[in-house]
């Protein structure tokens, strides 16, 4: 069987729960056609580069699938005619990859930032302001 990621993108105004419905509903389908699907990511609700339906934010799935043509030939074929699905992309790769994707790293490392910004402390005082304006010369 061929290895292939795949993701795709949901409507913004639909719940988590119902991204989740929709994960296991593709997953029922490479199962049911002889597939197997790996690792699941969800990259959460992120900003679009360009409206999309007049979306303007996306629910981002990765999905790591072992599967023969004709299952993700069908997966994609219903993802067509779902209504909450705006884009989807499949790519044909040597080895799946099990360990993290780039985005949740990318994700870890934002997280880890934050927290180091409130662990700094108060900032130490720095004095006077100096006046930026030159003083008017005094009327005579």
């Amino acid at each position: 069987m061929a290895l292939y990621e795949h993701v795709f993108l949901a409507r913004q105004d639909i719940s988590t729960q119902q991204v989740e419905a929709l994960v296991e509903q593709f997953k029922t389908v490479l199962e049911e056609n002889g597939g197997k699907v790996g690792k699941i990511e969800s990259w959460g609700l992120r900003t679009l580069t360009y409206r999309i339906n007049k979306n303007r934010k996306a629910h981002y799935i990765l999905m790591n699938v072992d599967a023969p043509h004709a299952a993700v030939a069908e997966m994609e074929r219903q993802q067509g005619l779902n209504e909450d699905i705006l884009r989807f992309m499949t790519i044909r790769v040597e080895e799946l990859d099990e360990e993290q994707s780039a985005m949740m790293q990318k994700r870890d490392r934002d997280d880890r930032r934050r927290g180091d910004r409130n662990d700094r402390g108060p900032r130490p005082d720095r004095g006077p302001r100096p006046d930026r304006r030159p003083e008017a010369p005094a009327a005579e």
